[in-house]
C-alpha cells in the first residue's frame, strides 16, 4: 500500500472460509516473501473485510494459510485503528480480563461473550518488511487477540466452554451456512 492510499481499493473480494473449513483450524505459515503478492493479499483482505462489514480479517479466513491480518477497528474511546500485520506475535495480553460480545466473519450473524484482556501488544512487520509494534486497549485489544488467535488456528468459539460453547455451536449448526465441527 502506498502512503495515503485507501486500503482495499485495488483489492478483490474473496470468499470467506466459514466454521468447519480446515484452513481455520490449523496454524498459519510464516510469511517469507515481502513482495507484490503479499501486497495484493493485504489489499484483498481489506476489500473482503469492508465488503463483509468487519473490523478485522485474517488471511486464513479467505483460505490463505499465511500469518497476515488487517484491521479497521475502534477502541473504547472511539479512536480508529487502521492497519495490517505480517507475522504478528501477541507479546502482551494484560490488564483486566473482561467478558464481552465477540463475533466473527467466519461465523456470520453469531456472537458470544468471550473473555479477553483489555490491553494487547502485537509485534510484527508491515507489508514491506518494516518492524512494527501495535498496542491496543478495549475493543481494539479484543480485535488484536481475536486475529492472532485466527493465525494460530483458533476461533472465538474455541475460547468458550460449557453452555456458551454449546449455544454457539448449536446456532452455527442451524445457520444457513452452518457446517458444524463438533462439540
Amino acid at each position: 500500500m502506498r502512503n495515503g492510499s485507501i486500503p482495499g481499493v485495488r483489492g478483490r473480494v474473496r470468499p470467506l472460509t466459514l466454521l468447519g473449513g480446515a484452513a481455520l483450524h490449523a496454524p498459519c505459515r510464516e510469511v517469507t516473501g515481502f513482495g507484490p503478492e503479499l501486497a495484493g493479499l493485504v489489499e484483498d483482505l481489506f476489500a473482503t473485510m469492508y465488503a463483509a462489514r468487519g473490523v478485522g480479517l485474517a488471511a486464513n479466513q479467505v483460505g490463505v494459510d499465511l500469518r497476515v491480518f488487517v484491521y479497521d477497528c475502534p477502541d473504547d474511546e472511539d479512536v480508529r485503528h487502521l492497519g495490517h500485520l505480517v507475522n504478528p506475535r501477541l507479546v502482551v495480553a494484560d490488564g483486566l480480563l473482561l467478558r464481552g460480545p465477540e463475533g466473527c466473519l467466519s461465523l456470520p450473524g453469531l456472537e458470544a461473550g468471550v473473555e479477553r484482556h483489555d490491553r494487547a501488544v502485537v509485534e510484527g512487520f508491515t507489508v514491506t518488511g518494516e518492524p512494527v509494534t501495535v498496542e491496543g486497549t478495549g475493543f481494539f485489544a479484543r480485535c488484536l487477540q481475536h486475529e492472532c488467535d485466527h493465525l494460530d488456528g483458533r476461533l472465538y468459539a474455541d475460547c468458550l466452554t460449557g453452555w456458551r460453547r454449546r449455544r454457539v455451536l448449536r446456532q452455527a449448526a442451524k445457520a444457513p451456512w452452518g457446517r458444524r465441527t463438533g462439540g
